[in-house]
């Protein structure tokens, strides 16, 4: 049977990844971050998912995959991913840091380590990136630059690894209904939270409108068995496409929105913020 590792699995789309591949007889190594996720996610196909710990910035958890993997692996699904949210006058360097850590850096130190058994057996390399990965939104400002620079990563690495044969499939799903989502609000609360009562008064109206936009973000969220799906397509179909963007409202919204002239997008972005 195929083997795929999916990096972020203990929760939300990485595990609804996870179940999915499992459910149709691919056996899975599910990265998670902690014993309890590791049990959860393994309890629910004992079979076919593996449990390893894998914090995609821990160099040792990184390491250790040489060790954890079976000799032969099909497919990688980069999946882990964090928001850092907040006007960007306001986000400090750490929070930058950790914002790339996770997003992009963490991800491509994952692909180098597996990438000799993919090479080995012809496998498949999957990102999940984001509609935020072309279309950059304001208040996630970090998250958006990650999205676009794992992007433009993945883009590099699919022409690089063109003579071994080895697809390399960006995802990029809008909302999904996830705890990420599910819990939007509290991220809006900790961000207003978290600035000096100066920058609170200079983006009040900001934070506003992110209050107001995410009661309606959750309303729109997609099944994560949706972006799950796909994923399977991008390693089941014998050419798969470079980009899949989940969600016919995705789509349309992400070809209307870079055809747009940079003034006129925006100025619908914002709106679609809540922004002043």
């Amino acid at each position: 049977m195929p083997s795929v590792l999916v990096t972020g699995a203990g929760r939300g789309m990485g595990r609804s990844i996870a179940e999915h591949l499992a459910d149709r007889d691919w056996d899975v190594i599910a990265g998670v971050r902690s014993d309890a996720d590791a049990a959860a996610v393994t309890t629910a196909n004992p079979r076919r998912i593996k449990a390893v710990l894998l914090d995609v910035t821990n160099d040792a958890h990184i390491a250790g995959l040489a060790d954890s993997l079976p000799d032969r692996l099909d497919g990688l699904v980069n999946n882990a991913g964090i928001v850092v949210a907040g006007p960007i006058e306001a986000v400090g360097t750490d929070d930058w840091r950790r914002q790339l850590e996770v997003n992009v850096i963490g991800q491509m130190a994952v692909t180098r380590a597996v990438l000799p058994r993919l090479r080995a057996s012809q496998g498949r390399i999957v990102f999940i990136s984001s509609v935020n990965g072309r279309l950059s939104m304001p208040m996630i400002g970090p998250y958006c630059a990650s999205k676009f620079a794992l992007e433009a990563a993945a883009d590099a690495l699919r022409m690089e690894l063109r003579p071994w044969h080895i697809p390399v499939v960006i995802v990029e799903p809008a909302q999904t209904d996830t705890d990420m989502w599910r819990t939007a609000d509290t991220m809006v609360e900790e961000t207003e939270a978290a600035l000096t009562p100066e920058q609170r008064a200079l983006y009040a109206k900001h934070v506003a409108g992110m209050k107001k936009m995410v009661p309606m973000a959750q309303r729109m969220a997609v099944d994560p068995a949706k972006v799950a799906a796909v994923v399977q397509t991008s390693f089941s179909t014998r050419r798969p496409r470079a980009r899949y963007v989940v969600g016919a409202g995705p789509k349309a919204q992400t070809v209307l929105m870079a055809n747009l002239p940079s003034a006129i997008r925006d100025v619908v972005l914002r709106k679609v913020s809540g922004q002043p």
